[in-house]
């Protein structure tokens, strides 16, 4: 029996000899499974806001790979909490630069590109705009309109935890 499977294989690799194009490509599969795979170990993925987009233009965003790779895993960011609209709402904006007013009062020349909607099961007090937060959650994309404000979000995390730093 074990002459018959070194015969066949022997056959397999004289038929069909290695060919380096046909192999995987290095970077980009290999390293996605490793990124689902610590998720799936329970491991936080830590994200900051230069993995948001792979390319920003008058078209639109590009999601990069980091990003759609984790999403629906658990994921950390730190940021600064933007003023709620108000102060029962379910959800704020985590921006990279503090902001001290109110983003949906300005025009949308004042707000940033690279935001990310933080969602929350209990509305939370606004912690001060100028000190950094950490928020741990599940990463969501997609666009998503608020039943409630009509606000549209590409890119969310459902927030388990929110730490002051």
């Amino acid at each position: 029996m074990l002459g018959k499977i070194v015969k066949i294989l022997l056959m397999l690799l004289l038929i069909s000899p290695i060919n380096a194009e046909r192999t995987v490509p290095f970077a980009e599969p290999f390293f996605n499974v490793c990124g689902k795979a610590e998720a799936f170990w329970g491991q936080t993925v830590e994200l900051g806001f230069d993995d948001l987009y792979s390319s920003v233009s008058s078209r639109g965003v590009v999601l990069s790979d980091k990003l759609r790779s984790n999403e629906g895993n658990s994921v950390s960011m730190v940021g600064f909490m933007a003023p709620p609209l108000t102060p029962t709402i379910n959800f704020f904006v985590l921006t990279r630069e503090p902001m001290s007013i109110c983003p949906f009062c300005g025009s949308d020349a004042d707000w940033p590109a690279d935001i990310v909607v933080v969602k929350l099961d209990e509305p939370v007090t606004a912690l001060p705009f100028d000190s950094p937060i950490k928020v741990t959650g599940t990463l969501e994309l997609g666009t998503e309109v608020d039943a409630e404000t009509g606000f549209v979000s590409l890119v969310r995390i459902k927030a388990d935890n929110l730490e002051a730093l």
